[in-house]
Parts: C-alpha cells; sequence; structure tokens
C-alpha cells in the first residue's frame, strides 16, 4: 500500500509541475563519465579485480563499482537546474550486459542505479521543496532488433524475438521501480518493435504491481530520411505507440536540435500527450565529437519553446552540466506545450 500512495504522490506531483513549466531533464551520462577518464580498474573496482573478463565500458557498472562517480553526476545534473534525472541504466538488460558476461548482474545494476539517484534526488528536493526533483528510469533499446535483420544476406533473420525482448525489458522495469524510480523512460528507440515489447513487459509489470508509474517514450530519428531506423516516420512511431497511455512521447539522440525540429513539430501537432526533447550537441565533428557550445544549442532550441512544442527539455550525446544550465534558463522564460484535456495523462 505504501507503495501505492508514493507512487500516486509521485505522478500528481510530476503532473502539476508538467502543467505549470516546462520540465528540464538531465543530459547524458557517458560524457561525463568519458570525463572521469576511467581505467579498467576502475570498472572493475575491489569486487571485480578478479574477473575474467574485460570491463571497460561497461558504464553502467560504475553504479555498484564507483557509486561516487554517479552520484557527483547526478548532482551536477541537479545543481544545473534538472527536473529530471536518468538512471545510468542505459545498458542494464541482458542482451547488452551478455557483452561482459554479466547478464546476472542486471537486477542489481537496475536497483542500485535506482537507489542511487533517487538518493541524490531526494537531497535536492529536500533543500528546495519548491522545485521536486524526478527520477526517470533509462531503459535503452539494447543491441539487437526485433523488426531487423543484421545480416544482409538474410533478411528474415533476427537476432532477438519479441518474447525475449519482453522477458528482459520487465526483468529491467521491475528492478528500477523496486529501486524507487518516479517514472519509466523507454529512450532511444530504433526498432519501434523492441519499444513495443517493453511496453508490453512495463503494462504487465503494473497489472501485477497492482499500480502505475508515469511511462515516457524517446525515438531517435537517425538520418535526414526522417525515419527511425525501424523505417517509421515520425507520425507513424507515434501511431505505433498510441494504444498506451504515455505520459510523454518524444525524441532523442542523432540529430542535434535544429535537425530534431521538423520531427518534433510532428509529434507536437499530433501527439496527445505530453513531448519530450533531448538531442545531442549538434552533430558529430570529424572526429566524433560534440562541440556545440551550451549556447549555440539553447539558441537553437529557443525555437522548440517560441514554437510551443515540448514539455519536456534536456540533453543527449555531447551534453553536459553546462549545456543543461543553459537550456534550464532558457526554458523558465517559457510556458509548457498545452496537452489535450480529453485525453488522460
Amino acid at each position: 500500500m505504501t507503495q501505492i500512495n508514493s507512487a500516486s504522490t509521485a505522478l500528481e506531483r510530476l503532473k502539476q509541475e508538467a502543467s505549470k513549466r516546462i520540465l528540464v531533464l538531465d543530459g547524458a551520462m557517458g560524457t561525463m563519465i568519458q570525463g572521469f577518464k576511467p581505467t579498467e580498474e576502475d570498472y572493475r573496482g575491489e569486487r571485480f579485480k578478479d574477473y575474467p573478463h574485460e570491463l571497460k565500458g561497461n558504464n553502467d557498472l560504475l553504479s555498484i563499482t564507483q557509486p561516487a562517480m554517479i552520484r557527483s553526476i547526478h548532482a551536477q545534473y541537479l545543481e544545473a537546474g534538472a527536473d529530471i534525472i536518468e538512471t545510468n541504466t542505459f545498458n542494464a538488460n541482458r542482451v547488452s550486459m551478455a557483452d561482459y558476461y554479466m547478464e546476472d548482474l542486471v537486477p542489481e545494476l537496475n536497483y542500485q542505479s535506482a537507489k542511487l539517484a533517487r538518493e541524490v534526488a531526494d537531497e535536492f528536493t529536500a533543500r528546495e521543496p519548491h522545485k521536486p526533483r524526478f527520477v526517470a528510469g533509462s531503459i535503452g533499446p539494447t543491441n539487437k532488433t526485433a523488426s531487423i535483420s543484421p545480416d544482409v544476406n538474410d533478411p528474415a533473420y533476427r537476432a532477438i524475438d519479441f518474447d525475449t525482448l519482453a522477458r528482459y525489458f520487465k526483468e529491467q522495469a521491475a528492478a528500477l521501480v523496486k529501486g524507487g524510480v518516479d517514472m519509466l523512460l523507454v529512450e532511444t528507440v530504433i526498432d519501434t518493435l523492441n519499444a513495443k515489447a517493453a511496453l508490453f513487459a512495463i503494462t504487465e509489470l503494473f497489472d501485477e504491481l497492482g499500480y502505475e508509474l508515469p511511462v515516457m517514450v524517446s525515438g531517435t530519428i537517425t538520418d535526414a530520411s526522417g525515419r527511425i531506423l525501424s523505417g517509421q516516420t515520425a507520425e507513424a512511431f507515434l501511431v505505433s505507440l498510441s494504444h498506451v497511455d504515455l505520459f510523454s512521447i518524444g525524441l532523442n539522440c542523432a540529430l542535434g536540435a535544429k535537425q530534431l525540429r521538423p520531427y518534433l513539430q510532428v509529434l507536437s501537432r499530433e501527439a496527445p500527450f505530453h513531448i519530450s526533447a533531448h538531442p545531442n550537441a549538434g552533430l558529430p565533428n570529424a572526429f566524433g565529437e560534440y562541440d556545440q557550445s551550451p549556447e549555440n544549442m539553447a539558441d537553437q532550441i529557443r525555437e522548440f519553446l517560441d514554437l510551443n512544442l515540448v514539455n519536456i527539455i534536456g540533453g543527449c550525446c555531447g551534453t553536459n552540466p553546462d549545456h543543461i544550465k543553459a537550456i534550464a534558463k532558457l526554458a523558465a522564460q517559457y510556458a509548457p506545450r498545452k496537452v489535450p484535456n480529453d485525453i488522460a495523462v
């Protein structure tokens, strides 16, 4: 009963805050982790010092082996003005963890990451009760797709199926909820069928728990074709997922704010949900790095706000607390997009 009441309270506070102002999502986790330049030894920590496989690059593991690092990143984004921080769990699923032979660590990774983010968010909320902070459980796309073949010579082949994905997503979502997240964020969707598996799993989980949390979904338009990798346009992506009572739908990654705008306009015009956007810091340079300044990124996002396109705004690859600070300062000057009244959110 306590969890049900807590979930209901979090939802009401989230809806209240979203009706009053544009909410600010945090920025990139990976970019910030790279700034610490963690070594193989850092990833291993004391617990995994004798692990037989290389662990460098397993950023989600740092929630267990280097919690102070992840705590610091969360705090920096909250200090910058973020209302919502994402858990360090983008790859904390059995598909992605198989690369490190750590599939069985998935429940602990998600639980500890959620617990860590919850603690930091609560510290800031206690300090500034007028500005409650929220935690979104990050659920990434995995590195396998249910509707796209990884083999050009065998287009009918699938590396994973819907039921397996749903089972894995449910395991991740359950641990995130147990760890205390306020909402779940199915993000960087490159295959709509993967997203459907995640939403199926989440719905099943909520049925079993007897209560629901808000669910955000964010897709990734991969290039100038205006489609996600599995072929859907922004409008088709929205239609494919509108059978679920989402809190928000939006776009993130792959593109900068300037390139994202036309697709965001489609969602804003058609969607019966809140709209989110967390673009990259521009497009990568010749070295694969992002060098768009916070000021330049904020100037491009200003167009989103002038057109009243969004309810939630943040940053993805290449962004840091300086970008979020500039975005938060700008967003505070604008009213949020109006969500259609006839839709329950």
